[in-house]
């Protein structure tokens, strides 16, 4: 009797076979793929082998390092020991090459790689493909277009409404005071830097601020703060024994805080304590920790040392304000690092980066930073929380993972006119 060709048992041994021709398949891709990888770590082995770093595993890198928000700790650890820069194996095949040497830093921000696509490739949906993430020839005709927006005196107007969100802000927190509890800030101020943003890029003609309810969460969470200290408002705005700013001469009496921003607007280039304490500020704390590099030749050091081709460089700006090679005691708050004529090595001072992708919108921000300040320290005396002190970490940009916590103090208003509030 002759068995059916549709019979089970020849069926399932058609099946088998097939499974049996996919599996080997699948192996010898694996081990083809395994066999890159392999290749591949044993190039990067060899092509790093001037740079050296801590002991990583072979298949996790330096991860475990890493976890628990301890980057920022592991970097300045890594800055003491290893000389201007250090490979972090981020798994098996993969490493970037972290630098915070400014001599390091000035060779490839003169040079023209694009942007790591693995760090940013994230933000195209949400942002698109503008300056940010551009690059070659598209980039360059992009960032010519927009540079005279961004000539000074054309940012000049914006100040005043730079204030009016500033405004905004403290009035808000004039009705906090009376709650016997810090004030988280960082909710507030970026509130303010968006409603800055609508209005003079957008011409938005409300308030961010104002049309956005508050969340009582976000007035007493746990964090901590800092700031000016009981005796330091006045001298925040000004040299010692210069007129605090908004004065034309000395004598004169210091400007209330409700007249708005024309006491002002023509003398941010006439803040000189200000400026270096905001510098300063941002060089402990840069917005963004480090820029990511995919080098498209290879590249060779001021100390001989070189990178071939598809090597990913990280400039870590925190590293480097971070370097007591280049910052001395760069852990201490000294705004005299950035004095006039200061033989410090302020070309290490990268807060915007540097080179032809600078950040074109720096003069913007320090303008808004400079009023921010002015008219904050005229009107409240900033004290940190003791019991609640930000922990830094590193995202996207720096910020502190439980927040901002600031106890206020009202000023009082030298206004002489009351007709005026």
């Amino acid at each position: 009797m002759s068995v059916s060709v549709l019979s089970p048992s020849r069926l399932l041994g058609g099946v088998s076979g097939i499974l049996q021709v996919t599996s080997l398949l699948i192996l010898l891709l694996l081990l083809i793929k395994a066999a890159q990888l392999y290749l591949h770590r044993q190039w990067l082995l060899k092509a790093l082998q001037q740079f050296p770093c801590p002991p990583s595993h072979w298949l996790f890198g330096h991860i475990q390092e890493f976890q628990h928000d301890q980057e920022l700790q592991r970097i300045q650890e890594r800055v003491k020991t290893f000389p201007s820069a250090c490979p972090y194996w981020i798994w098996g095949g993969k490493v970037r090459v972290q630098l915070y040497d400014p001599d390091y830093m000035k060779v490839i921000l003169g040079r023209s790689d694009p942007k790591s696509h693995g760090s940013y490739r994230f933000l195209a949906p949400w942002i698109g493909y503008g300056l940010l993430l551009l690059n070659g020839q598209t980039w360059f005709q992009h960032r010519r277009m927009l540079t005279p927006a961004f000539h000074y005196d054309i940012l000049k107007p914006y100040v005043g409404l730079m204030a009016d969100s500033v405004r905004v802000m403290l009035d808000k927190w004039e009705e906090l005071l009376g709650q016997d509890s810090p004030l988280e800030v960082f909710q507030h101020v970026s509130l303010m830097t968006l409603d800055t943003i609508m209005k003079c890029a957008f011409s938005h003609q409300g308030s961010i601020q104002v049309d956005r309810p508050s969340d009582p969460t976000e007035e007493g969470s746990t964090t901590e703060g800092g700031g000016a200290g009981e005796d330091q408002e006045e001298e925040a705005l000004g040299f010692s024994g210069h007129p605090p700013l908004g004065q034309r001469a000395p004598g004169l009496p210091r400007p209330c805080w409700c007249s708005g921003w024309t006491c002002f607007r023509n003398h941010l280039d006439q803040m000189p304590y200000t400026t270096m304490c905001i510098k300063e500020a941002l060089r402990l704390y840069p917005p963004v920790p480090g820029i990511g590099r995919e080098l498209s030749t290879p590249v060779t050091f001021p100390d001989g040392r070189s990178l071939p081709k598809g090597i990913m460089v990280f400039l870590s700006i925190y590293g480097l304000h971070h370097n007591p090679k280049v910052w001395p005691n760069p852990e201490v708050f000294d705004p005299s690092r950035f004095a006039p004529g200061s033989a410090q090595h302020s070309h290490a001072f990268l807060p915007f980066s540097g080179g032809s992708r600078n950040c074109i919108g720096k003069q913007f921000a320090m303008n808004e930073l400079k009023v921010a300040t002015a008219l904050t320290l005229l009107r409240f005396e900033l004290l940190p929380d003791p019991t609640r002190i930000p922990i830094p970490m590193a995202r996207l940009v720096l910020k502190s993972k439980n927040g901002i916590h600031l106890r206020l103090r009202r000023l009082p208003n030298p206004c002489e006119d009351k007709d005026q509030l």
